[in-house]
């Protein structure tokens, strides 16, 4: 209860689309606050722990779960497809648990933004403007001794975040984090064609990523196991096996079909880029006329 309050409070005192440093530096006391809150509850459900610093939805509040129940996790994280990193599922690992990081985007000016930030300045942060793509990714990371083993990895291209990950092998997260696609629903496994050049398109806006049953499927390869999803359903949490916490009640396997939350949000466009709500009956005939690629 005094959890909710609180998070009433912040939404009522602060405009997080237009804060200044000072209410940023609020904004890290904040996520300081809730996690302690959060430690000293006892949930049924991780989702019940999420809240929203700088994430986009609830995903702060997962991380800080999952980080004060894994033990032996590196204080690392890499990021991609961070935009200008107001929003972003590390920032609040960097300012408040003082984590190091990779943050990488292809945007000159995301990147310019970035440079200017206090948060660059003042924190372990390297920042690359590149295009990721399966021929650079590792070596991306190689030159910026990001290798072995680090705590987080966040995936969130918009597009080909399946084969970015399947690619990776240079370094071993504990926590993978990658953006999945709910349209494509609970039960077919599926990604994109890998296409280096893929921009998601506003026209298409529905399509792109995976289905969270490929992003299993791939983890499972790669010796991790499905935890959660986040209540807005886009982001897919995977730890890796030999850091589960055994007879953990909350971190624990789970299959798609338990972890499955549909997306709340709107992402269909029309030619002017406005949004356009659509009835699942219409997002499926659209789904259903996809180029997709069974994996």
């Amino acid at each position: 209860m005094i959890k909710e309050l609180l998070k009433e409070k912040i939404k009522n005192m602060l405009d997080l689309s237009n804060i200044s440093n000072k209410q940023k530096i609020i904004l890290k006391n904040i996520g300081s606050i809730l996690t302690s809150l959060n430690n000293k509850e006892k949930f049924n459900k991780i989702n019940d722990y999420e809240f929203q610093i700088f994430s986009q939805f609830g995903d702060d509040g997962i991380i800080q779960y999952l980080i004060s129940n894994i033990k032996n996790i590196e204080r690392k994280f890499v990021e991609f497809g961070v935009e200008n990193y107001e929003e972003a599922n590390t920032r609040l690992l960097l300012e408040k648990d003082n984590w190091s990081g990779l943050i990488i985007d292809s945007s000159k000016k995301n990147i310019s933004y970035i440079k200017k930030q206090d948060f660059f300045w003042k924190n372990k942060l390297s920042v690359i403007c590149d295009f990721v793509t399966i021929k650079n990714i590792n070596q991306i990371l190689k030159e910026n001794n990001f290798v072995s083993d680090i705590g987080i990895l966040s995936i969130d291209i918009d597009g080909n975040d399946y084969w970015i990950w399947k690619e990776i092998e240079v370094i071993d997260p504990a926590i993978v984090i990658i953006e999945y696609n709910a349209r494509f629903g609970k039960e077919l496994s599926v990604t994109i064609p890998y296409n280096e050049t893929f921009i998601r398109n506003s026209l298409n806006n529905l399509y792109y990523g995976a289905s969270l049953s490929a992003l299993n499927k791939l983890a499972e390869k790669k010796n991790y196991s499905l935890i959660c999803t986040n209540k807005n359903g886009n982001n897919a949490y995977f730890v890796r096996n030999n850091l589960i916490p055994q007879n953990h009640e909350i971190i624990k396997k789970r299959s798609p079909n338990e972890c499955f939350n549909i997306n709340s949000f709107k992402e269909n466009r029309d030619k002017n880029n406005n949004i356009v709500s659509l009835t699942s009956d219409e997002e499926n005939k659209i789904v259903n006329e996809f180029n997709l690629e069974h994996v």
